[in-house]
């Protein structure tokens, strides 16, 4: 699908602003967004010992609006580079790029100004090392991902999946100055996630992805070969998942809660891997967000209580 460098100004003064305003927003992939933001909360929330003070919720709010802005920077870009892609896909072809509603020139513009404006809030606001780091995320994700590796190996969402892992070293980085072992095993908990989370909606999604040219692993190597390398990252995620209370980071609240999670995790890998449907696959690929967003809750809970 082709597409306009650049729109004439009538033309975009002929556009409701309200409509406008939804075609950029719609390119920073706000639920992924969201997600983002949530784990970096956490990880902010987890390196300050007890309650935080009214300048530490301060500058945890700016910090969440600066990594927001960064990130959104990232899916906008993502959306520029893989437009001919999204056009043929069902599950994308909704979005403004895929469907010519803005050029090329606007899309990285936004993308541009979103990435500069939250990168100049981390490091006037926050620190250095915040910035750098989420600016790292972002070429990681917007260049390596998804120029580089995603059109090239079908372990690029492995690969990838370092720069999605990272929202909790980032938040830890912003309040303390430094990334310290427990922000790196939350890092891992995320990058062992990333695999099943994403392979189970490719399992369902596997057609879209054929037309798309991209060799996704049930496109390169079957549906029976990526159901057991969800099943096996779901073991090595359940054990993943035990180190914050074995290394004293969290109690027993968070482990009853990683034992239920990964369980959970792993008896839909397991029935998804004996008894192959596309509506199983979904169910699987929606308790994935259920299992991360509810284990990154119970470590938050444990923290005040244990405290």
């Amino acid at each position: 699908m082709e597409q306009r460098l650049s729109a004439p100004m009538t033309e975009l003064a002929a556009t409701p602003m309200p409509n406008r305003f939804a075609q950029f927003y719609a390119l920073t992939k706000p639920k992924v967004v969201q997600l983002i933001v949530f784990c970096a909360l956490i990880g902010m929330v987890l390196a300050v010992p007890g309650v935080p003070t009214g300048a530490e919720l301060l500058r945890m709010a700016v910090a969440c609006v600066g990594i927001w802005l960064v990130a959104g920077a990232a899916a906008a870009f993502n959306c520029l580079v893989e437009q001919s892609i999204d056009a043929r896909m069902k599950r994308t072809a909704w979005r403004p790029t895929a469907r010519g509603e803005l050029s090329n020139l606007q899309t990285l513009m936004f993308s541009a100004g979103l990435c500069i404006a939250g990168s100049a809030i981390l490091i006037v606001w926050i620190n250095a090392i915040t910035m750098w780091l989420t600016f790292a995320t972002f070429v990681g994700y917007a260049v390596i991902y998804t120029v580089i590796l995603k059109p090239l190996t079908p372990q690029n969402i492995v690969i990838g999946g370092a720069s999605g892992a990272m929202p909790p070293v980032l938040g830890w980085a912003a309040m303390t100055g430094d990334v310290s072992p427990q922000a790196l095993l939350l890092f891992l908990i995320i990058f062992l996630w990333t695999p099943p989370h994403f392979w189970a909606l490719a399992l369902y999604r596997v057609e879209d992805y054929r037309k798309s040219g991209l060799p996704m692993l049930p496109v390169t190597h079957g549906n029976y070969y990526t159901r057991v390398q969800v099943l096996l990252y779901t073991v090595v995620l359940f054990a993943a998942g035990l180190l914050p209370f074995i290394i004293q980071m969290s109690s027993w609240i968070y482990l009853v809660a990683a034992v239920v999670l990964g369980a959970g995790f792993f008896g839909y890998a397991f029935a998804l891997w004996r008894n192959y449907s596309d509506a199983l696959a979904r169910k699987t690929f929606r308790f994935s967000l259920v299992y991360l967003s509810l284990l990154f809750v119970a470590l938050l809970v444990d923290h005040y209580v244990s405290w």
